[in-house]
């Protein structure tokens, strides 16, 4: 693709970088068939290329955003299908991640979206303001079905949908500490606890750390550590996600420096594709650079060390953890995989999963279109609850079709936005290695089989 940028466009970094991405762009198309928005609405600008197409225009005239471009770019999931298929390796994640920046500098949106947009921003990634805030919200839950079906109803209805029926206690393991290997240690791990995952579910992070302390490795809960940064990125808040990424690599430079750590665990992938990118993120300040270029190299998905101890050392587990229970006799459910775009785009990770759980004994299938996204994709599901809504249904009938009895995926986004559409139990894949190596039955199963 042709570019016009002038030298003093191109002195700014971000711009300099953007413009690399537009020129390796061949206008192929090959992008759009991978694309959900472009797949549900059938818009031009609503794929890829279209978006291409708005941004360079955009960047290149220098001048503020219009309301079709940031209409058009508002409905990206970014999912990031477009980049498992480009054939020119076009790094549309970092191209759409400056025009969001672009945006939130140059364009004043309406007051009410400027407003959720905020109370986002200020209270998802902080885990003690989102149980209040959530506590507080609680009783409003039974008044989502009297919501108007306008934009501004549906939003409220998404928001009054996403407040889970139960709030759980807080859990012990998600404060600063270190747990011990079970056995002789063979690896030393950070674990990101992040925001939203401890608040709603933190069986899952109870179950990682099993897991990884029955296969020899000592797990670190950094102090200082939090939010990856992701939410509040893809809002366009460039500021607010580089202060979460410096935080989070301060914490693990120090906990590194009190014993190396070999990897930097993600059990929620779309923390995963966003902790990998620290080293993008943070390339040009001097203070972090080289850093967080080291985190995100050491930063992996936790069904991608559990594969890699499995090669290394298949150590039984230790004599101090559950006893082992078999699948047959426990009678593990059917699973269908919900592969996460985050994990299976974002990160590559496409076919670990399934074979972990496979080989911890489940009958695995997996749905039609596992490319296209469910519609979650962080705060999407409330900014664009419409297509967000579509996507989910018609990911659900995907996963319908392979007659499961329970449905798994690594991402606590996608576990939330399935739940609220299936009576099927939705679980993490982590939850169920655990149980197959004797750890608890997973919550959503034991309430499936009451």
């Amino acid at each position: 693709m042709q570019t016009t940028f002038t030298p003093q466009q191109l002195a700014d970094p971000d711009t300099r970088a953007s413009e690399a991405i537009l020129r390796k762009c061949v206008h192929c198309g090959l992008c759009t068939a991978t694309c959900p928005t472009y797949v549900e609405l059938g818009d031009e600008l609503d794929s890829p290329r279209g978006r291409i197409y708005l941004i360079k225009n955009m960047l290149e005239a220098g001048r503020a955003a219009t309301e079709r471009e940031v209409r058009h770019i508002d409905r990206c999931l970014s999912c990031l299908a477009c980049m498992t298929a480009c054939p020119s390796g076009v790094n549309y994640m970092h191209l759409v991640d400056h025009a969001r920046h672009w945006i939130e500098r140059t364009y004043r949106r309406p007051w009410r979206e400027r407003a959720l947009r905020a109370v986002l921003a200020q209270v998802l990634p902080y885990p003690t303001r989102l149980r209040a805030a959530l506590r507080l919200a609680a009783p409003w839950r039974s008044l989502a079905r009297r919501l108007t079906r306008d934009e501004p109803g549906m939003r409220a209805h998404a928001l009054v949908a996403a407040i889970p029926p139960r709030i759980p206690a807080a859990s012990d393991v998600d404060r600063p500490q270190v747990l011990p290997a079970l056995g002789p240690r063979r690896k030393r791990v950070a674990l990101l606890t992040g925001c939203v995952q401890p608040v709603i579910a933190p069986q899952i992070h109870e179950a990682t750390i099993r897991l990884l302390r029955r296969r020899g490795c000592e797990v670190v809960i950094a102090e200082g550590a939090g939010c990856c940064g992701a939410l509040t990125h893809h809002l366009g808040r460039h500021d607010a996600a580089l202060a979460a990424a410096r935080a989070n690599v301060e914490a693990w430079t120090r906990a590194d420096g009190e014993g190396a750590l070999d990897a930097i665990v993600i059990d929620t992938s779309g923390c995963g594709t966003t902790v990998r990118n620290y080293g993008h993120l943070l390339r040009d300040d001097p203070l972090y650079a080289e850093r967080a270029a080291s985190i995100s190299a050491r930063t992996c998905d936790i069904s991608e060390l559990l594969a890699t101890l499995a090669l290394d050392a298949d150590a039984p587990v230790t004599a101090t953890a559950a006893p082992h229970t078999s699948p047959q006799s426990t009678a593990f459910p059917v699973i269908t995989y919900h592969a996460a775009c985050s994990l299976q785009h974002g990160q590559g990770v496409r076919d670990t999963p399934q074979r972990l759980l496979r080989a911890a004994g489940f009958t695995v299938r997996e749905p039609q279109e596992s490319h296209l996204c469910c519609g979650s994709a962080g705060t999407y599901h409330l900014l664009q609850p419409a297509i967000s809504r579509r996507l989910a249904e018609r990911k659900l009938q995907a996963i319908a079709r392979t007659s499961p009895e329970a449905i798994a995926t690594g991402n606590i986004g996608c576990m939330t936005q399935l739940a609220g559409g299936t009576n099927v139990p939705v679980v993490h894949t982590v939850e169920l290695l655990d149980w197959a190596s004797g750890g608890p039955m997973p919550p959503a199963l034991q309430a499936a089989r009451r």
